[in-house]
């Protein structure tokens, strides 16, 4: 399961995450600029086969006008540290991972509390 981070949250994240989901990557490791639009990031998502982790909602909306993929994994955390958002989502690690491998789903969007 490919995981691209949105460049609002830390790039610190891939280190914290990586023994639980190893596909994982930042948008600045995959050349992206830090200032990449959503736009941008969403259609390199989608030409490599990510899923897209954020806590913008304007991916929200790109995925209500453009379907999916790339899915999107949406924090609703609010503005948290790193180890927490890290930790919430090791604790719903199998419901992104369900979300993410089903393709009979007709959703796109997983919101995460």
């Amino acid at each position: 399961m490919k995981l691209l981070i949105d460049a609002n949250l830390s790039w610190r994240l891939v280190n914290l995450l990586k023994n639980d989901y190893p596909e994982i990557t930042h948008v600045v490791n995959e050349g992206l600029p830090r200032a990449a639009t959503d736009k941008s990031i969403w259609e390199y998502a989608a030409q490599n086969n990510y899923s897209i982790i954020t806590n913008d909602e304007d991916f929200y909306l790109l995925s209500m006008s453009k379907g999916f993929p790339p899915k999107i994994i949406l924090l609703k955390t609010g503005n948290q540290s790193t180890r927490y958002i890290a930790a919430v989502l090791i604790k719903h690690k199998a419901e992104i991972s369900q979300f993410i491998t089903n393709t009979q789903s007709e959703y796109g969007v997983l919101e995460i509390f």
